[in-house]
């Protein structure tokens, strides 16, 4: 195998015709260089130099590999000059993947820190929600994935469905959601915890509990309908409501908030969104209440971002996340 060490030093023998000339240029003893020039030759199983008088000259394989040796070592040179300024930090690249409420309130903040100290950086952003965001890290698109995934709760199985073709296919729907909710794995990816998102609830403007100030237990909810958003978020509202003793009748799903908000106003049902997502909207029309849940805690959602192990010692990937932590803290 030949190594870049025997390759600098059939160059500087190359350069300055003897062993002893390039054990001066090179910093080492002339024996050192007669080893290594032996170790090449071997390991190309031919003759690299040919003595002549007092000095010596390339044979022709020496010249051919020499050839070869000025290409590689300035391409390692270039190589080792690359990887110095990723970890100084004076280059590289963070690609995200984000969910979007924290797309639009905790990336921005943080990646303009990351540029103002480190503007060679390059930062790029994309959206997807989990378990999407995982399958892209995981596959090698990103380096870092924004997530979230709910506790459990503490409430057993969704209710059992009435006869009626209609009732079981919704049961069936939310029994499906509900599993999603439950089933993110992040056990081989490494974690770090942002923030707990408090979920807050919708109601019409009219709606009777609106406007009472204190919290709204879900079990006084039971009978409203209700629009849910993506499916891990549908899935842990219905598993908040199965804890509270009823299924919750779904009539509108959609993963965007703007339109969640525009539902409610309207008065067409009840929902329940995380605190971040209502500080990228304008909640116009709607009454805003915490919720609790049928333990009787603030019901939350985790916010985390994720990594790879070997990417979380990336120079790079490691500022990431300490400015996304520190965006968060603000919150």
């Amino acid at each position: 195998m030949i190594e870049a060490r025997h390759l600098r030093v059939l160059r500087a023998v190359a350069r300055t015709g003897s062993f002893s000339a390039a054990a001066r240029e090179l910093g080492c003893t002339q024996p050192a260089i007669s080893q290594q020039m032996k170790a090449l030759e071997k390991s190309v199983d031919t003759p690299l130099v040919v003595r002549s008088g007092r000095g010596m000259q390339l044979s022709e394989a020496g010249k051919v590999l020499l050839k070869h040796a000025t290409g590689i070592l300035a391409g390692l040179s270039a190589a080792e000059e690359e990887v110095a300024a990723i970890a100084g930090l004076r280059a590289g690249r963070v690609r995200l993947v984000s969910f979007p409420t924290a797309s639009s309130t905790l990336v921005p903040p943080a990646v303009a820190r990351l540029r103002d100290g480190h503007p060679g950086v390059r930062v790029s952003l994309v959206e997807a929600e989990p378990p999407e965001s995982l399958a892209m890290l995981r596959g090698g698109e990103c380096e870092i994935a924004l997530a979230f995934r709910y506790p459990q709760s503490d409430g057993g199985a969704p209710a059992a469905p009435a006869h009626g073709t209609a009732r079981e296919a919704r049961a069936e729907a939310n029994l499906e959601a509900q599993q999603l909710s439950a089933g993110a794995d992040w056990s081989d990816l490494v974690a770090t915890p942002l923030l707990d998102d408090p979920l807050v609830g919708l109601l019409p403007a009219a709606h009777p509990l609106a406007g009472r100030g204190g919290p709204v237990e879900l079990a006084q909810l039971a009978g409203e309908q209700w629009i849910a958003g993506c499916p891990q978020c549908r899935g842990h509202l219905v598993e908040l409501c199965a804890a509270a003793g009823f299924e919750p009748r779904i009539d509108f799903a959609t993963d965007d908030y703007p339109a969640v908000v525009g539902l409610v106003a309207a008065g067409l049902g009840v929902a329940v969104l995380p605190r971040l997502a209502l500080q990228s909207v304008r909640p116009d029309g709607v009454s805003t209440v915490p919720v609790r849940t049928a333990a009787g805690a603030p019901a939350v959602r985790q916010v985390v971002a994720l990594t790879l192990p070997d990417l979380a010692e990336v120079p790079a990937v490691a500022l990431m996340l300490e400015r996304l932590a520190g965006a968060a803290a603000d919150r």
